[in-house]
């Protein structure tokens, strides 16, 4: 299976060392669970995109630092490819950024939280079951680094988790798109580096139980599984 990384931003040089770019963490917490996965990389935020949906069998969009309601016009174009996507056949999981471009281009609203910045281990509830949650759990705990979030279900979707910092953490369209605001992607060494990065931008009383969190186990191994089962569908 070659899966399609739409890379939305790069991980600064300065924090390189920790665990590469985006697309590097991406490859090391999918290719244990699945050896023989190839992944071809497109520099969506330089304006590089597949030429058609059938480029790769699935297609996986990352995080970034910009907005999904800014102006720039590579995130139009993303936002196009992503509504090209839809009935195609081809899977689409999207990450943080790539979970709202997702909602974005289905019809919804993407703001700042009310709630201010979502950091650190967080645990969010699931409220459906599908096929692909296997195994199943109740709660799951992963990474978040986000202000913004999906303020309401888009047209046409199903609800499949929510937590306390985010009322959609995860939904889907269509048993083909799924959109995850969490980061599973993220190690602790990582998400440790931003957060003491982001003092002044977060605040500290956040950051410092962002840090606190971290001392948690998070799913990042089953919620791989859940990616890899929903992107071969």
């Amino acid at each position: 299976m070659n899966i399609g990384l739409l890379e939305c931003d790069h991980v600064d040089e300065r924090f390189r060392p920790i665990a590469g770019d985006y697309a590097d963490m991406f490859e090391a917490l999918l290719r244990p669970h699945a050896p023989g996965l190839r992944f071809t990389r497109f520099d969506a935020c330089s304006g590089r995109l597949p030429a058609s949906a059938g480029e790769c069998d699935g297609y996986l969009c990352t995080g970034s630092r910009w907005s999904v309601y800014d102006g720039d016009a590579w995130i139009a174009a993303l936002k196009t490819f992503i509504s090209s996507l839809r009935g195609s056949g081809r899977p689409f999981v999207g990450i943080c950024f790539g979970h709202q471009a997702l909602a974005a281009a289905a019809g919804a609203v993407v703001s700042k939280a009310a709630q201010g910045w979502g950091v650190g281990a967080l645990d969010i509830e699931l409220v459906a079951e599908e096929p692909w949650m296997e195994p199943p759990l109740r709660t799951c705990r992963m990474h978040y680094m986000h202000q913004d979030q999906v303020q309401a279900l888009p047209p046409g979707s199903k609800l499949l988790a929510r937590g306390e910092h985010c009322e959609v953490a995860l939904f889907s369209i269509d048993d083909t798109m799924l959109g995850i605001e969490g980061h599973p992607e993220f190690p602790q060494r990582y998400m440790e580096a931003l957060l003491r990065d982001r003092i002044e931008r977060i605040g500290p009383e956040r950051v410092e139980a962002g840090l606190e969190s971290l001392r948690q186990t998070t799913d990042d191994a089953i919620l791989a599984q859940w990616m890899l089962r929903f992107l071969r569908r």
